[in-house]
C-alpha cells in the first residue's frame, strides 16, 4: 500500500501530464469551420462558435476576421449568445466602427426587452461602443434607463454615465440632469454607482448634493463596499466644503482628593472643544458601523474619514478595527502597519493598551518589524508601567541580535523612548551604556551615537557620563565609537573636571595607529585645548587675598620698597602637545588630515587673537533630536499608495503619486462662507425617498406618485384652488377663527342652530300658504266649469 505522501505526489503528477496533454480547442480548428459554426442556425453550435471565438480572442490571437460573422448575431434571443457577442463587440468596436454601427439598431431593441438584464446589458454594451457619433444615441438611451422599473437598469445608466461623457464631454449638462435623477433613486443598488459617476465627472458640484445629503446618509450602511468606498470620500469632501469647523471653550473640573475624608480641593480649567453640526455628526455616526466592515478598504477609508473630520473620540473608536487588520495575510498586515503608524502620530495613547500586539514575531518582515518599532517607540511614554518594561526588555534582547538591521532599529528605538519620556530616561541611559562594553563593533558604535544625541540635549546631567566614557576609551575598538567619545571628550571638557589635555596626551602616544576618524577627531581635540589655554593666558589673574599673619604684620616697614617676589609658574606643557599632533599629522597619508592641520595652524598662529577660532571651535552645535522614522508621511491620506512608498518615493508629500491630488481633502470652509443649512431640506415635500429626502427613480416612480409633466396631483389641486379663489376664503375664515375662545365657539352652535329652526318654519309656513293657494284656485275652477254647464 502507498504511502499517503507518495500517492499525494502521484495524483499531482498525473493531474499536470493530462492538463499538458490536453489539447486547446482552438488551436486545431480551422477559420472555415468557425464560421461555418457561427453561421449555424442552431443556437447550441453558435455558443460553441462564439466561445472559440471569445477564447482565441483573450488569449492574444487575431479575431478581428470574424467580425461580420459575430455581430449578425447580436439580435439572436439566447442571452447567453448575446453576453458573447457584446464582449466580441466591446473589444473589436473602435477597430471596425462602420460594422459596429450596423448593430446600434438591434441593441436598441434590446433596451425595450422585457427581461431587465438584457435591457442592462444592452445599455452597458451601446455606452462601451467608443465611436464618438452615437454619443447623443447614449446619451438617450441612458435617459430612457433613469426611469426604468428595474433598479438593475438604472444602476446601468449611473454606471454608463462616465463612459458617454469620456466620449464626448459636450453631454456634461444631459448628463448632470441624468445623474441628479439617479442621486436621489431610493435604491441604494443604485445610488452607490451614481456617486461614483458624479465623482469621475463633476466632483466639484457640490451644489447638486445639498438636497441628497441626508438621503445618502442612511443609505450608506446598505451599499456595496464599492459604493460605500466613492459615498465616504464625497461626503468627506462635501463636509469639508459646507460644515465650518467650529470650537468652543469649556470648563473642566477636577477633584484632587484620594480619600473619603479629605477635603475636596477642585481644580478649574478652560479647553477648547470642538463642536460638530448636526448633519455632520449624523454622517460620521453612520460611518461607525462600518468600521465592522469585511472590506479592509472600508474600514481604512472611515478611519481617514474620521482623521479629516472627527473629533479624538471618533479616532479612539477606529483604533480597535485598524488592529484587526493586522491579524489579516501579510500583504494587508503590511499596508495596515502604516495606516497604524499614521495614525499613532497623531493619537499615540489610543494605542498604549495593543502594546503587546507590535512586539516583534520571528517570521515578520523587514518592513513590518521597522514599523512596529516605531509604533512602541510612540506609545512608549503613554504605557503603563508593566508594558514599558516589557518594552524595554525586548529591545535590550534584540540589540544582540544576529541582524544588524535589527540591532540598529532597537538600539535607535532605546534612543527615542528616552527622549520621549523624561522619567524612564534614566535607565534607558543606563541600558545604553551597558551596550558599550560589548563585542559587537556595529552594536558599541550605534549606542555611542545615540548617548551622544543624548547627551548634547541636556549636558548638564551627564558630566559625569563623559568622565566614565573617555576612562572606558581604551576598552572601546570601534574607530567611530572611539571617534564619538573623542568628540564628546572635547566638546564638554570645561564641564568634565578639565580631563581634555590629560586624554589628549594619552591619546598622542598612539596617534600613528588610531582611524582616519579617531586623527581627526584627535586633531580637533588638540585645537580646542590649545585654544582654551590661550583664552585663560589672556584673561587678568586678579591676586588672591593673603590671609594676615600677625608676625608678618609686626615687622613691615612701610619704607621697604621690594616685595617678596612669588616664584614663578611652571610651563604649560599644553603648547608643545599641541605643536607635537600638528608634527604628527604633517606626515599624516591622509591629506583631508593634514589640509585640517594646517587651517588650525593657522587659526591659531596669533595668540593674542583668537576671535575667529573661538567662533569656529567653540560655537553652540544644533542640538540633535530623533524624530519617528515616519514623521516625514505626517500629513499623508490614510490608504494611499504614497503613504506606503513614502514622500521620497512619490515626489514629495505634497505631489504624490498620480491621482493622490484627487483624494487630498481640502481646508475648512470659513465660518459665514458655507453654504444655507435649509438648502438641505429643500426637497421635503414631493415622492421623497428616505425620510424628507426627494429620491426620483425615473418616469416609473412619477407615475406612481401620481406625478405628471413634473408636477404632482396635490400640486395641481392647490393650483386650481387658488385659481378660483377657493384657497383665500378658506384662509380668511382660519384667520378670523384663530383668536375665538370656547364660549364663542359654543355661542356660535346654538346661534346656528336657531337660525336653522327658524328657516325650517319659514319653510314650512311657505309650503303652507302654497297648498292654500293651490286649494283656491282648484275650488274657483271648478264653480267657473259648473257655471257654463
Amino acid at each position: 500500500m502507498l504511502k499517503p505522501t507518495i500517492a499525494r505526489d502521484l495524483t499531482i503528477e498525473a493531474s499536470y501530464l493530462s492538463r499538458s496533454k490536453r489539447p486547446n480547442p482552438t488551436r486545431n480548428t480551422p477559420a472555415s469551420q468557425l464560421k461555418k459554426l457561427l453561421d449555424s442556425r442552431n443556437d447550441r453550435e453558435i455558443l460553441e462558435g462564439l466561445r472559440k471565438v471569445i477564447t482565441s480572442m483573450y488569449q492574444g490571437q487575431p479575431c478581428l476576421t470574424y467580425f461580420s460573422a459575430v455581430v449578425k448575431n447580436v439580435a439572436n434571443t439566447n442571452i447567453e449568445i448575446k453576453k458573447l457577442v457584446y464582449l466580441y463587440l466591446l473589444n473589436y468596436a473602435e477597430s471596425e466602427p462602420d460594422l459596429a454601427l450596423l448593430s446600434i439598431n438591434a441593441i436598441q431593441k434590446s433596451l425595450t426587452d422585457q427581461s431587465p438584464q438584457v435591457r442592462a446589458l444592452a445599455l452597458r454594451t451601446m455606452s462601451g461602443i467608443r465611436v464618438p457619433v452615437i454619443s447623443q444615441i447614449v446619451s438617450l438611451a441612458i435617459k430612457r434607463g433613469c426611469g426604468d422599473m428595474s433598479p438593475l437598469v438604472r444602476k446601468a445608466a449611473a454606471s454608463s454615465i462616465p463612459k458617454c461623457y469620456r466620449l464626448d464631454p459636450t453631454t456634461l449638462p444631459q448628463l448632470l440632469d441624468y445623474l441628479s435623477t439617479l442621486l436621489g433613486d431610493k435604491q441604494y443598488y443604485v445610488v452607490g454607482p451614481a456617486v461614483m459617476a458624479f465623482l469621475e465627472i463633476c466632483p466639484e458640484r457640490i451644489d447638486l448634493i445639498h438636497k441628497y445629503y441626508r438621503s445618502l446618509v442612511k443609505k450608506l450602511v446598505d451599499m456595496d463596499e464599492w459604493g460605500q468606498l466613492a459615498t465616504i470620500r464625497l461626503l468627506t469632501y462635501y463636509s469639508r466644503k459646507c460644515f465650518p469647523r467650529r470650537k468652543e471653550r469649556r470648563k473642566t473640573t477636577t477633584k484632587k482628593a484620594f480619600y473619603e475624608d479629605e477635603v475636596d480641593e477642585e481644580e478649574q480649567s478652560t479647553e477648547e472643544v470642538p463642536v460638530l453640526d448636526s448633519d455632520l455628526e449624523l454622517f460620521l455616526k453612520a460611518c461607525t458601523p462600518l468600521l465592522q466592515s469585511r472590506n479592509s478598504a472600508v474600514i481604512v477609508s472611515v478611519v481617514r474619514c474620521f482623521v479629516a473630520l472627527g473629533t479624538p473620540d471618533y479616532l479612539t473608536l477606529a483604533v480597535g478595527p485598524l488592529m484587526l487588520l493586522l491579524q489579516g495575510p501579510p500583504d494587508v498586515v503590511h499596508v495596515a502597519m502604516y495606516n497604524v503608524v499614521s495614525l499613532a502620530l497623531i493619537i499615540p495613547e489610543a494605542f498604549a493598551v495593543y502594546a503587546a500586539h507590535f512586539l516583534i514575531r520571528s517570521s515578520d518582515p523587514l518592513s513590518v518589524w521597522r514599523l512596529k518599532l516605531e509604533v512602541l517607540t510612540l506609545l512608549f511614554p503613554y504605557a503603563k508601567l508593566h508594558a514599558k518594561n516589557v518594552i524595554l526588555n525586548e529591545l535590550e534582547h534584540f540589540c544582540h541580535s544576529a541582524d544588524l538591521n535589527l540591532v540598529r532599529e532597537s538600539v535607535r528605538a532605546i534612543g527615542r523612548c528616552a527622549q520621549g519620556d523624561q522619567d524612564s530616561s534614566r535607565r534607558c541611559f543606563q541600558l545604553l551604556l551597558k551596550q558599550v562594553s560589548s563585542s559587537d563593533e556595529n552594536l558599541v558604535s550605534e549606542s555611542l551615537t545615540v548617548i551622544r544625541h543624548l547627551i548634547q540635549q541636556n549636558p548638564s546631567v551627564h558630566q559625569h557620563t563623559v568622565i566614565r566614557l573617555a576612562q572606558n576609551l581604551d576598552k572601546i575598538p570601534s574607530p567611530s565609537a572611539r571617534a564619538t567619545v573623542i568628540w564628546l571628550v572635547g566638546e564638554y571638557s570645561t564641564s568634565s573636571g578639565d580631563i581634555a589635555p590629560d586624554v589628549l596626551r594619552i591619546l598622542s602616544k598612539n596617534f600613528s595607529n588610531e582611524s582616519e576618524a579617531a586623527k581627526q577627531q584627535i586633531l580637533l581635540l588638540a585645537a580646542k585645548v590649545y585654544l582654551h589655554h590661550l583664552q585663560n593666558e589672556g584673561k587678568p589673574h586678579s591676586p588672591s587675598p593673603s590671609p594676615p599673619d600677625d608676625e608678618n604684620a609686626s615687622n613691615d616697614d612701610p619704607t621697604d620698597p621690594s616685595p617678596t617676589p612669588s616664584p614663578p609658574a611652571p610651563p604649560s606643557p599644553i603648547p608643545p602637545l599641541y605643536r607635537y599632533i600638528l608634527l604628527l599629522t604633517r606626515y599624516d597619508p591622509s591629506y583631508d588630515l593634514r589640509d585640517r592641520a594646517r587651517l588650525f595652524k593657522s587659526l591659531l598662529s596669533t595668540p593674542s587673537s583668537t576671535q575667529l577660532a573661538s567662533l569656529l571651535l567653540q560655537a553652540p552645535k544644533p542640538v540633535p533630536n530623533q524624530p519617528s522614522p515616519s514623521e516625514s508621511r505626517r500629513g499623508i491620506q490614510l490608504g494611499t499608495a504614497t503613504l506606503v512608498l513614502g514622500p521620497e518615493v512619490a515626489g514629495g508629500a505634497k505631489a504624490g503619486l498620480p491621482g493622490y491630488e484627487e483624494l487630498e481633502v481640502p481646508r475648512w470652509v470659513e465660518e459665514g462662507a458655507e453654504p444655507d443649512a435649509r438648502l438641505r431640506d429643500e426637497l421635503e415635500r414631493g415622492a421623497g425617498g428616505g425620510g424628507g429626502v426627494a429620491s426620483s427613480s425615473g418616469a416609473y416612480e412619477e407615475r406612481k406618485a401620481g406625478v405628471v409633466g413634473g408636477v404632482s396631483a396635490a400640486e395641481r389641486l392647490e393650483e386650481a384652488a387658488r385659481e378660483q379663489g377657493v384657497v383665500e376664503k378658506v384662509k380668511g375664515a382660519g384667520a378670523g377663527a384663530k383668536g375665538k375662545t370656547l364660549e364663542d365657539w359654543l355661542g356660535e352652535e346654538e346661534g346656528e342652530e336657531s337660525s336653522e329652526s327658524e328657516t325650517e318654519e319659514e319653510e314650512e309656513t311657505d309650503e303652507e300658504e302654497e297648498e292654500m293657494e293651490t286649494e283656491t284656485e282648484t275650488e274657483s275652477e271648478e264653480e267657473s266649469s259648473g257655471d257654463e254647464d
